[in-house]
C-alpha cells in the first residue's frame, strides 16, 4: 500500500476561514472478500476534518490514474477498486454474460468494509456508469445496511436489451472485447497475444477489426477474441433468450433511491426501464419516491456535454456531471440541500427547442398518439422515391428492395459503435433502404416518448430483419436520425418463442423505437426510413432458418412492405401537444 499527499493550489472558503484543499491518497490497499480472495482498492480522503461518508465505485476497466478531486473535496472519501479479476484485484473475472458471478457479494463486502474506513461516517453511496453501473445494481439487491443512495448511469435493464435480439451486436461487442477486456486476461493468464489495450486498438484499426466484424459464424470465433470469457460468451448465443440480469425482478429488494443520468442517442438507454420499475416496485418509499431521472442529447460517452457527434444542441444542454452527483449525495449521505430536481422524478432535454423540462413520470402520460400512414406509388426506394407519410391511408400498394448480407446497409458511426446522431446522406443511393417523408410543417411538432412502427410486410426468407429509423429532415437537405428500432422476424413472439416465417406470408410487425424527445421545427419534414440492415451496430440476418450464431450461409431476400387502407402500414408518434 502506497499513501500519498496532494496539495492542490485551490483555496475554499469555510465561514471566515480560508484553508488549502488537501487530499491524501492511499493506492491499492487490501480489501478480503468473504471467500478469500483480495481486491484493491485507492482510497481518496480529505485532508482534514471529518467524520465524511463514503463513495464506493468498481470498475472492471482499472481504476489506475482516475481522480475524484471534486467529490473530496467537497467532503467525501472516495474508494475506487479494480473488480475481481481485472488489473490490480484477485480472482478471475466473471463477465455479464455468466448466471452466476461474484459481483453481488463483491459489491456488499466493499460497501460495507468503506464505511467502516477510518474518518467514515458510516454512510455509503456508490457511482459510476455503464459496467460500473452493472455492478453496483448488482450488489444493490443485497442490501448493504450502510448502503443509503446510488448514482448509476446508463446500464440497460437486460442483457438481450444490450445485445439485440438473439445475438451480440458486433460493432460494439467484439471491439470491446479485443481492444479492451481480453488484453488483461492476457497479461494474467500469460496467453499469447497483445497484452495492452492501447496496441491491441491499433491492430483493430489496422484491419483486424475488419476481418472479425465479418467472420462467420459467431460460435466459431477464435477464443483469443474472449479469452477466458470464451465459455460464457458462446454458451449465452446458444441460449441467447437467457437473461443473466434479471434487473427488473430485483427492483423489489433493492431500498435505496438512484439518480440515472443517460442521453438519447446512448445504447444504454434501455436503463429508463429499471428507474420505472424502481418507482413501482422498489422495497421502500425512499427507493420508490427518491429515484431521479435526467435525460440529454448525449450518446454513451460525453454525458453532460452540449454536442453530440457534428451536431451541437446548444449551452443549455450542458450539465455538470459531477456536480448533480455532489448535490444527490449531500441530499441522501449529509441532509443537506435539496437533492436533484426535488420537485419532479424526470428531467428531460428537448432536442430541436433544445430546452430542458420537468416531467413527473416517463414516458409522460399526457402524450397522444399522432400516425402517420406509409404511401407511395410503389417506388419508395431511396430519398430520391416517391414515399410519402400520410395523415390518412392511402389506397392500397407495395415497395419491395432486396436485401443481401453480404452487402448490408452500413452503420454510419465510429469503430467503437457509441451511439451517435448521424447525417444519413451518404445512404442516399441505397435502393435497399424505402424513404417515407412528409410536407414540411407548418408548426412544431413536439414527439416525446417511444415511436412506433406499424409496418405490414412480406419475405422470400424464413427469416430476415426490418429496420425503421425516425429521422428529421431540416430545409437545407440534412437529414438527422433521431431514433431507431428493429424485429428479428424469428422473434416478433418473444426471444423465448422463435417462430420462422412462411415465405411471402404476410405478416405484421410491431417495431419499438427508443426513447426520444425531439421538436420537428416548422420547415422540418418527419422521415422514416424502412430496410433490413445496420451492420455492424446489429449482425446481419443470414435469412436462412438455421440457427445463424452456429451457421455461416447467407441468402439473399426479397422484402416487400404493403401499405394502404386494407394493411396500413403507419408510424405512430407520442406527441406533446403545444401550450396555447
Amino acid at each position: 500500500m502506497r499513501l500519498s499527499k496532494i496539495i492542490f493550489p485551490v483555496w475554499i472558503c469555510l465561514s471566515a476561514a480560508v484553508v488549502a484543499a488537501e487530499i491524501s491518497v492511499e493506492r491499492d490497499v487490501a480489501v478480503p472478500m468473504r471467500d478469500g480472495v483480495v481486491l484493491r482498492a485507492d482510497v481518496f480522503r480529505p485532508g482534514e476534518g471529518g467524520p465524511f461518508p463514503v463513495l464506493v465505485t468498481r470498475t472492471p476497466y482499472g481504476k489506475q490514474g482516475k481522480k475524484f478531486d471534486a467529490f473530496v473535496k467537497a467532503g467525501y472519501i472516495v474508494v475506487s477498486q479494480d473488480a475481481r479479476g481485472r488489473y490490480a484485484s484477485g480472482g478471475k473475472w466473471e463477465s455479464f454474460y455468466r448466471e452466476h458471478t461474484h459481483d453481488a457479494e463483491d459489491g456488499f463486502d466493499t460497501v460495507e468494509w468503506a464505511a467502516k474506513l477510518p474518518g467514515s461516517n458510516g454512510k455509503a453511496g456508490t457511482f459510476g456508469i455503464s459496467y460500473d453501473a452493472f455492478l453496483q445494481w448488482r450488489l444493490a439487491a443485497l442490501r448493504p445496511p450502510s448502503l443509503v443512495a446510488m448514482s448509476a448511469h446508463s446500464i440497460p435493464s437486460s442483457l438481450t436489451a444490450l445485445e439485440g435480439p438473439g445475438t451480440i451486436r458486433p460493432g460494439r461487442r467484439l471491439n470491446w472485447f479485443y481492444a479492451g477486456m481480453s488484453p488483461d486476461m492476457r497479461l494474467r493468464s500469460g496467453a499469447e497475444g497483445v497484452k495492452s489495450k492501447g496496441e491491441a486498438a491499433k491492430l483493430w484499426k489496422g484491419g483486424e477489426g475488419e476481418r472479425l466484424l465479418h467472420f462467420l459464424p459467431w460460435l466459431d470465433l477464435p477464443r483469443q477474441v474472449f479469452e477466458d470469457e470464451d465459455d460464457a460468451v458462446k454458451a449465452w448465443l446458444r441460449a441467447p433468450h437467457r437473461d443473466p440480469w434479471r434487473f427488473i425482478a430485483a427492483c423489489p429488494e433493492v431500498s435505496v433511491p438512484n439518480l440515472d443520468i443517460v442521453g438519447w442517442f446512448d445504447h444504454c438507454n434501455d436503463g429508463i426501464e429499471i428507474h420505472r420499475a424502481m418507482r413501482n416496485t422498489g422495497r421502500t418509499e425512499a427507493a420508490r419516491g427518491g429515484q431521479r431521472l435526467i435525460i440529454g442529447p448525449w450518446s454513451h460517452t460525453g454525458h453532460g456535454g452540449r454536442k453530440v457527434g457534428t451536431v451541437d444542441f446548444g449551452a443549455d444542454a450542458a450539465l455538470n456531471v459531477v456536480q448533480t452527483q455532489i448535490r444527490w449525495f449531500d441530499r441522501w449521505l449529509k441532509g443537506a440541500g435539496e437533492g436533484v430536481n426535488p420537485a419532479a422524478p424526470v428531467r428531460i432535454f428537448v432536442m430541436g427547442a433544445n430546452r430542458w423540462r420537468d416531467e413527473q413520470e416517463w414516458p409522460p402520460a399526457r402524450a397522444k398518439a399522432h400516425t402517420l400512414y406509409l404511401h407511395s406509388g410503389g417506388h419508395a426506394n431511396s430519398p430520391a422515391g416517391d414515399g410519402t407519410l400520410t395523415p390518412q391511408p392511402q389506397p392500397g400498394a407495395r415497395d419491395s428492395y432486396r436485401y443481401d448480407p453480404r452487402d448490408p446497409v452500413p452503420t454510419l458511426w465510429s469503430a467503437a459503435m457509441f451511439t451517435l446522431p448521424a447525417d444519413q446522406s451518404p445512404l442516399a443511393k441505397r435502393q435497399d433502404i424505402l424513404v417515407y417523408q412528409g410536407e414540411p410543417l407548418t408548426t412544431a411538432l413536439e414527439v416525446t416518448g417511444y415511436p412506433e412502427v406499424i409496418l405490414h410486410a412480406a419475405s422470400s426468407a424464413p427469416d430476415t430483419d426490418f429496420f425503421a429509423k425516425l429521422i428529421d429532415v431540416a430545409p437545407d437537405g440534412t437529414n438527422r436520425d433521431i431514433a431507431s428500432g428493429m424485429v428479428r422476424a424469428r422473434y416478433r413472439d418473444g426471444l423465448d418463442k422463435p417462430r420462422l416465417l412462411t415465405p411471402s406470408e404476410l405478416v405484421e410487425y410491431r417495431i419499438k423505437l427508443r426513447p426520444t424527445s425531439n421538436e420537428f421545427q416548422p420547415g422540418h419534414r418527419i422521415r422514416l426510413d424502412i430496410t433490413s440492415s445496420d451492420f455492424p451496430n446489429y449482425d446481419r440476418n443470414h435469412n436462412t432458418a438455421a440457427d445463424q450464431n452456429a451457421d455461416a450461409a447467407l441468402e439473399v431476400a426479397t422484402q416487400t412492405i404493403h401499405h394502404g387502407d386494407l394493411r396500413p402500414s403507419r408510424l405512430v408518434l407520442p406527441v406533446i401537444a403545444s401550450k396555447p
